[in-house]
């Protein structure tokens, strides 16, 4: 089968990386991640074409663990750009390292007579200090690209992150424009706390992931953990679920369902009774109000 054309002008290279959607969920699950049909289509059409891949879905559902996962089935390194409140292009592309900069000037002095040149390696390469997306786009496809909580940057971030994406090209006035040849493969987060907009999720491809069903989270949890029991396993994830149907400031994802079998399991829990439940909700609940909530109907959502 030949792969598919780049979209719209671009040069870059194509890749299949994946054989076909099948071939994702195996080599996901190999590196302990079970993937829907769903979520395993979004990866290899988003690899296959050259695409970011936007994720959106409730805190805890596995998220970053895609772009993880992704990264170690085609033995890639993972290159994570953490968002937040007020980051800007800066903070997310490079640096001059200003400390080494005045050393170098001390140690040259008035030993070097040519100026123009000492001015030039203080703005060159060896002062640089590369922030996560320039590092990338130097990088290329050797690595993959996680934009991690990109709804908690502000409106100007998402348009200067929308240009990089468009062409991974950046211009350094001292240095010029470093353009990646062969493309990252990119992965971005969202938690829906705001809407993110049309233009940047125009340029990605997207999917929800929701919380798993019942014997999908049993088997994560035994793929995790695999010293809890698949009965025991089965009873902690019907418990959960219960407690995501209750009036919760923040339901539990998967990420809190594992960490709750594995303190289960290195408690020596094997049954989960009231007494022996209530002190270890603290790794599944992450709000007071919650647990207070929560601990009165304990004994009904144990059932």
């Amino acid at each position: 089968m030949n792969p598919p054309a780049n979209p719209g002008n671009r040069s870059w290279p194509v890749h299949r990386w994946f054989a076909d959607v099948p071939d994702v969920q195996d080599r996901l699950a190999g590196c302990d991640y079970l993937a829907d049909r769903g979520l395993a289509t979004a990866v290899f059409l988003a690899t296959s074409l050259n695409l970011p891949l936007l994720l959106e879905g409730e805190v805890g559902v596995g998220k970053t663990e895609v772009a993880k996962a992704v990264a170690r089935a085609l033995d890639r390194r993972v290159v994570r750009l953490q968002c937040y409140e007020g980051i800007d292009a800066t903070q997310a592309l490079y640096e001059w390292d200003y400390p080494r900069q005045l050393l170098y000037l001390r140690a040259v002095g008035d030993a070097r007579s040519d100026k123009e040149s000492v001015v030039e390696d203080l703005y060159g390469p060896r002062f640089l200090n590369e922030r996560p997306l320039l590092e990338a786009i130097r990088a290329g496809s050797r690595v993959v690209l996680l934009i991690d909580e990109i709804d908690r940057a502000d409106d100007e971030f998402e348009a200067f992150l929308l240009e990089v994406l468009a062409d991974f090209q950046v211009s350094i006035p001292e240095i010029g424009p470093i353009t990646a040849v062969d493309p990252p493969f990119v992965v971005l987060t969202s938690n829906r706390t705001r809407e993110l907009h049309d233009a940047l999720k125009r340029r990605c491809l997207y999917h929800w992931i929701d919380y798993p069903g019942p014997d999908r989270e049993v088997a994560i949890v035994r793929t995790r953990v695999p010293e809890v029991p698949e009965d025991l396993a089965r009873r902690i994830v019907e418990a959960v679920h219960r407690f995501r149907r209750l009036d919760l400031i923040k339901r539990p994802g998967v990420a809190e369902t594992i960490n709750w079998a594995l303190t289960l399991d290195l408690l020596e829990v094997d049954d989960l009774e009231t007494e022996l439940v209530t002190p270890t909700l603290g790794a599944l609940l992450k709000e007071r109000e919650d647990i207070d909530r929560v601990t009165p109907q304990l004994d009904e959502v144990l059932a």
